[in-house]
This record gives structure tokens, sequence and C-alpha cells, in this order.
């Protein structure tokens, strides 16, 4: 790779003085002869010198950002004698795991008898690095490193080794007549360990889109399972010993339990994340989504305050990384429950599935967009797209909900009931559910039960009426509200 010579200049100096924190003006002084230089200058420097050793911003495991104090070089360093001959030559360093998720697709077997097939097995493992490398917290391995396996029996510990990989994706293609079967699995290299396997079915009758179907719907189920063994992985570290990124982690498995305490953990992780790295988007964006969850949910204590606060979070997470798809969407739902604004809203979830069009969340969020904004035909579209990407999501109560949101809307009470009973099999902690199962109970005629249901989501939301229910949701659509208004009303909602 080749530096700029301020970057090697910056690298020298801080090995050099690794045995202390310097200062930034120890830097310009060093490096710049005294002259000043931006924030975002110097930190573009600092960047480039993280990724040319194989650091990141957010590991930050040899070059650590110590808020208000300065710069320090904390990796190990081993000073070596230059070799004295030409005939001294030393084998290759393996690369070093990083503690960030990295994956690579090994290229496919061709289960078929037809050695031409070869070249849409190929085909699919080129399409699934190019769309899992639209995951900017994925580090995916280039296809001629992973193409190297290519027809030859391999240990999947031995390549996480030789290509520094925590994850692989193997898989292989079989044909019958029209017929294709695709198998795949994801394996934890570190382990041995299955994470997941799955396979899917397709008809060669258009290779391309079929192609495209198989990758969108082996991303879409690959990613959220990635994301939940990480958690999981995350969870063995000592307390003591966490970055930016674990501390990230440790919010997500607490926002994923989905209880007031829980939620409030979530920030307080984010916040340690903050601290450790203060551009680090995804981090606000999560704690953004988690005071609009908290209003949504109708905990928020403070209501103003969080709301400012989620709101600022989502737009500086935009700025910093207008290009990742779960920071656009996640900051879509703090636009929409906390400043009320959809437009800003659609304007990101749209942009968020034109970034990465397999991701079962935004097209959820897109739906329900359009949902509250009375354009059923579209949330239904959008609705059945994400759940036909991935219908074994682990969060996929949220999809659900929306689903049971657009058929009250249609005013197809008895399919929103299941829908929402479905959701609630597994998040029945979600308030959102149970409202419209109540509502939608009561719309069927069923009273009793619409006004038990009512009763569990006062224990989530004590106090809860109509105008207290209107005030945090001045977004939906007047004839949308009038639906679900009259619904709750018959469940026995004060106004």
């Amino acid at each position: 790779m080749a530096l700029e010579p301020q970057v090697f200049d910056l690298i020298q100096y801080l090995i050099c003085n690794r045995d202390r924190v310097v200062t930034k003006q120890d830097i310009l002084n060093a490096i710049w002869n005294g002259r000043a230089i931006s924030d975002s200058a110097l930190s573009t420097r600092l960047n480039a010198a993280r990724l040319a050793i194989g650091d990141s911003g957010v590991q930050q495991r040899l070059i650590r950002t110590l808020p208000r104090k300065g710069i320090r070089f904390v990796g190990e360093v081993r000073e070596q004698e230059p070799a004295t001959t030409h005939a001294q030559t030393a084998a290759p360093a393996a690369p070093t795991l990083s503690d960030l998720p990295s994956i690579a697709v090994l290229p496919f077997d061709n289960l078929s008898r037809d050695p031409d097939q070869d070249y849409f097995a190929d085909g699919m493992a080129e399409e699934i690095i190019t769309a899992l490398a639209r995951c900017p917290w994925l580090s995916v391995i280039a296809r001629n490193s992973s193409f190297t396996y290519k027809g030859k029996a391999f240990d999947v510990r031995q390549i996480g080794q030789d290509l520094g990989v925590r994850y692989v994706l193997e898989g292989s293609v079989r044909r019958a007549g029209e017929h294709l079967r695709f198998a795949g699995q994801l394996i934890d290299a570190i382990t041995g360990l299955h994470i997941w396997a799955e396979r899917f079915d397709g008809e060669m009758s258009d290779v391309f889109a079929l192609q495209d179907r198989l990758t969108a719907s082996i991303v879409a189920a690959i990613e959220p399972r990635l994301q939940l063994a990480e958690i999981k992985r995350q969870a063995r570290k000592p307390a003591d010993n966490l970055n930016a990124y674990d501390l990230f982690l440790r919010a997500l498995q607490r926002h994923y339990e989905f209880t007031d305490e829980s939620i409030v953990a979530a920030l307080n992780y984010l916040r340690e994340a903050l601290a450790i790295d203060p551009s680090y988007a995804p981090a606000m964006a999560l704690a953004a989504h988690s005071y609009a969850e908290r209003r949504n949910q109708g905990w928020a204590k403070d209501i103003k305050t969080e709301a400012a606060e989620g709101i600022r979070l989502a737009t500086h997470a935009v700025e910093l990384a207008k290009d990742d798809s779960n920071v656009l969407w996640m900051a879509a739902w703090a636009h929409w429950i906390l400043a009320q604004d959809t437009q800003r809203a659609r304007d990101l979830a749209n942009r968020s599935i034109e970034l990465n069009a397999n991701s079962p969340a935004a097209l959820a969020l897109a739906a329900w967009i359009e949902v509250a904004s009375g354009n059923s035909d579209e949330a239904f579209a959008l609705i059945g797209q994400a759940r036909r990407l991935n219908p074994r999501d682990p969060r996929e109560w949220f999809v659900l909900t929306v689903m049971a949101a657009a058929c009250l809307a249609a005013e197809r009470f008895d399919e929103a009931v299941a829908w929402a009973e479905r959701a609630l099999v597994q998040n029945p902690r979600f308030s959102t559910p149970l409202r419209i199962l109540a509502a939608s109970l009561a719309m069927l005629g069923h009273q009793k039960r619409a006004i038990e249901t009512m009763q569990k989501v006062y224990e989530i939301e004590p106090g809860l009426t109509l105008s207290s229910l209107r005030s945090r949701m001045e977004y939906m659509d007047r004839g949308v509200w009038e639906t679900y208004s009259k619904a709750l009303r018959r469940a026995g909602v004060a106004e």
C-alpha cells in the first residue's frame, strides 16, 4: 500500500513515542513543523494510518484516541535486525484476525454432471461477495483470494487462519433439468461449528433473475445470523477489555431484550462507545433508534429532551455515514417517531433500500411509513418483499407487526389479528401489535378478548389514552387514524 509521507511519518512518530499519550500539538510540531491544520485533516491522516496497519477507528487495537487527552500507539512492537543476505527470505505472515466480523465466500461446488454449470456456481459466489460487501460493518475477502480454494479439499479452520477471517460461507449448486437447488452453510472458522444452513430452489427459465433472487435471499438470511453470532462471541470478552464495537454489540443485545430497563442499559453502553469513538455512526444511529423505541412504547420520561437528543444523534449519524444502509433506516425511525417528520423518514428509508435492497428491516420500516400515510398498496408490496427475503429473520416480529398494521388500516381485521398474534409470540413486550390485536378483536365483535388484551397494553403503557396516543402519532394519516381510534375506542380505550 502506497502511503502519503505524512501518514508514514505519523505512524513512525506514534510508534517511537508509544510510551506516552501524544497531544494534537505534539503531532503538529513533529509532522507539520508546528503549522496548524484542521481537525478533519488530522482525522483523515489518522484514519489512513490506522488503515495502513490493519486498525480502525472503531477497533483501535493499535492507535487509540483518548478523548480530550490525545493519541497513543498501544500495539506490541518487536524490533528486528534487517536481513543481511538476499538468500534470507521470510515466509509471509498470516493475516491477523480482526476483532471486527470478517467472512470469506468460497467458490461453490457444482454437483451437476454438466461442467458448463460451473459458470452459474461461480457467478452465485461472486454476486454474494458483492452483496455482502455492501454491509459496512462486515469485512469481506475479495474473490481473488477466496477463489484460490476452488476445486480443492480444505479445512475451514485452516482457511480462516490463511485468510484472517472469522466466518466462512460455503455451498453447492445442483441442477436437474430446469430445476436448480442451492445449499449453503455459514461456519465459524475458529471453532468449525455451523451457524446457519439452508437450501434454496428455483427454475432456470431466467438465469440472471434466479441468481438475483437467490443472492437476495441468502444475504438477507446471513446478515442477522452473523450479527447474532458476533453478539454471542462478544459476550465472552472480559468487561475491562471492551472497545467501541464491543460496546455497540452489548447495546444491541440489551436492545433486543426490549424492556424499559434493557433499552436504558443499551443507551448507557452506547454512550460509553461514543466516548471512545465520538464519530462512531452506528452507535449514534442505534442510540437514536433506542430513544424512538422508548417514545413508541410510551416509556420516555422526559419526552422533549429525549426527542431532541435522538434527533441530534440521528442527524449526525447520517452526516457521518450517509452510505450505511443500517444507519439510514435506524435514523429514519428516529426522525419519524421523534420528529414526526414523515417525508424525512421516507427519504432515509428509501435511500437505505437503494443501498441494500436485501434489508428486511429497511423494507419493513418503509412499509410502515406507507401504512401510516394511507398508501396501502405500496405498503403491502414492500412488506411482502421483506417477508420473502428472510422468512426466518430472528427479528421477524417487527415485519409481522407492520403486516398487522397494514391489514388493520385496510380494515382486514381478521388478518390483522392473525399477524399481530404471530408477532406477539416472538415479542410479547411490543405494545404496537398488542394495540393492533385489541383494536381488531373489538371490530370483529370479540369484546371480552379485546378488553383483556388492552389490560396487557396498560401494563406496558400505564395511563394510555387516545389523546396521548394521537400526540405521538401525528404523522398518521387522518383516515387511518379514524379507523384505528374507532377500533381502540370499542376496545375500551378512554379519550
